[in-house]
């Protein structure tokens, strides 16, 4: 800076401290501190407070001294020498994070999957540990030991690993531990001493898979939520003996109470449930009735393709029904108004007819489209359902990986064969894991596809998202192809007439 700018800049310095208006010192101070801003930003973003805590650390301490004479009014030269000073050593904290991708680079990623695993909270003293070591890694890479620096790198990511490990561990088995805990302290094992032994059974198998694979978590977490229910399921039993015992109940008290319980499931079912020959045949029946019921609502599914073949015969009578006006025409020359009305209802029955036929031919072209294994077309009143099944998530994330770009290109085309709709995107989970964690995981990831497809749709057409957790089901979540099954993106059209209430 020569002494012209520099005297120039002093005099603005002058008139700032002696003026009232804010704008001019916010200008004065973006100069003097603008480019020093952007530079720990940008080392911020890499984390050089933690690869070069001590290049960084004495960067800002620069820095905050710069900003304190600044707010003070001191001298523009000493202001600009240690905005100076804290630019050369926040720019060396950045060339040690380059030099760090080589040697920390492993060690960083094993500490940004113990994070996202919980492992300050569920993990706490591992945690610290790596920790701890990680920075003696930084240290030494600052000092330039990048030999010492690897070794120690590579001693914290181990830790960091094992910290990530007993966080999975935690956060899948908490609950079960807890109540398994509880039911040994009031005495479960006694009374229900096999449904104990089952919860503990099934926490041991979750430890084990997740040793051998802790990223591949769908059966863990099934498991992990079969031991939490056995430990609850070992309490309840203990209690209920217990009062059993208390009350002088017999076995045939236990037996009645049972009875009463399926007579009402085989009462709702339509049902008079006889136990004379045991509970065998009642539960057979009761379980007959709601096949049934099921075929029953798959039968209703064919009702749509019924009607658009009512739409198709309806089409000869509009035939008719214009011959009739064309030869009414003809004899008379001119309508009068009850033809001419007759002829506009006809036009417009026509008009509602094929445009009726038109969309139902739509819908059985987009349900074309995708293959069972990617989903299915359903139709729910007026709304048009595009149900992915073929749309998978990494486990907890939102992020859409790549392989399933071209089923959303599938789904981008289908909405564009209805002009001017409306789309909603519902997210659903499955029953693992805890409703909070379920709701926001589906809203995440509904949200994360409402904007996948509105940045890659190439037209503007509103689509809002909605997450449900695991309050829709659409199988049964007690096998693992009924949890892939609500684990689901569903995508819901709604065309422009129906949207208008037409």
């Amino acid at each position: 800076m020569n002494r012209i700018h520099l005297l120039l800049l002093t005099v603005a310095l002058s008139l700032v401290f002696a003026a009232s208006g804010a704008f001019a010192q916010d200008n004065l101070k973006n100069q003097l501190f603008g480019d020093l801003n952007a530079l720990i930003a940008q080392a911020k973003e890499k984390k050089a407070d933690l690869i070069a805590p001590n290049s960084f650390a004495k960067g800002m301490e620069y820095y905050n001294e710069a900003t304190a004479v600044f707010a003070r009014q001191g001298r523009l030269e000493d202001i600009q020498e240690k905005v100076k000073s804290a630019q050369i050593y926040i720019a060396k904290s950045l060339d040690q994070c380059k030099i760090a991708e080589v040697g920390l680079s492993a060690a960083m990623a094993a500490r940004t999957d113990a994070t996202s695993a919980g492992a300050p909270n569920y993990s706490a003293d591992l945690w610290n540990k790596a920790e701890d070591q990680f920075n003696r890694a930084a240290r030494a890479l600052e000092d330039g030991s990048l030999d010492d620096a690897k070794r120690k790198a590579s001693d914290a990511e181990s830790i960091y690993r094992s910290a990530e490990l007993e966080a999975i561990k935690s956060n899948y088995l908490s609950p079960a531990r807890t109540l398994m805990k509880q039911a040994e302290e009031i005495g479960a094992k006694d009374n229900a001493p096999k449904t104990y032994a089952r919860a503990q059974t099934l926490a041991a198998q979750v430890e084990a898979l997740l040793k051998q694979n802790r990223y591949d978590t769908d059966e863990a977490r099934h498991l992990a939520q079969e031991s939490k229910y056995e430990a609850a399921h070992a309490i309840y039993l203990h209690k209920t003996i217990l009062s059993m015992k208390q009350s002088d109940k017999t076995y045939e008290d236990a037996i009645l109470d049972a009875e009463a319980s399926l007579q009402s499931a085989a009462g709702a079912a339509g049902l008079v449930a006889r136990f004379d020959e045991g509970y065998r045949p009642t539960v057979a029946a009761i379980t007959a009735a709601i096949k049934e019921r099921d075929a029953k609502i798959k039968d209703n599914a064919g009702a749509l393709t019924d009607a658009a073949e009512a739409v198709h015969g309806k089409e000869s009578e509009i035939d008719n029904l214009k011959q009739r006006v064309a030869s009414m025409e003809n004899r008379v020359g001119s309508l009068t108004e009850n033809e001419r009305q007759l002829k506009e209802a006809g036009t417009e029955l026509q008009h509602k007819l094929n445009t009726q036929h038109e969309q139902e031919e739509t819908i059985h072209q987009v349900g074309l489209m995708f293959t069972d294994d990617e989903g299915n077309v359903l139709r729910d009143g007026n709304n048009i359902i595009i149900r992915l099944y073929g749309l998978s998530f990494p486990v907890g994330k939102n992020i859409i990986e790549p392989q399933y770009y071209t089923l959303l290109t599938k789904v981008q085309e289908a909405i564009k064969k209805f002009p001017r709709c409306s789309i909603m995107i519902e997210g659903h989970t499955d029953s693992q894991g805890s409703d909070e964690a379920n709701q926001t995981l589906s809203e995440s990831r509904a949200k994360a596809t409402a904007e996948y497809l509105m940045a890659n749709m190439g037209v503007e057409i509103p689509i809002n998202s909605q997450g449900y957790g695991e309050s829709r089901p659409v199988a049964s979540n007690d096998t693992p192809e009924g949890r892939a099954k609500n684990r689901r993106i569903d995508i819901v059209i709604t065309p422009a007439g129906a949207r208008q209430g037409k």
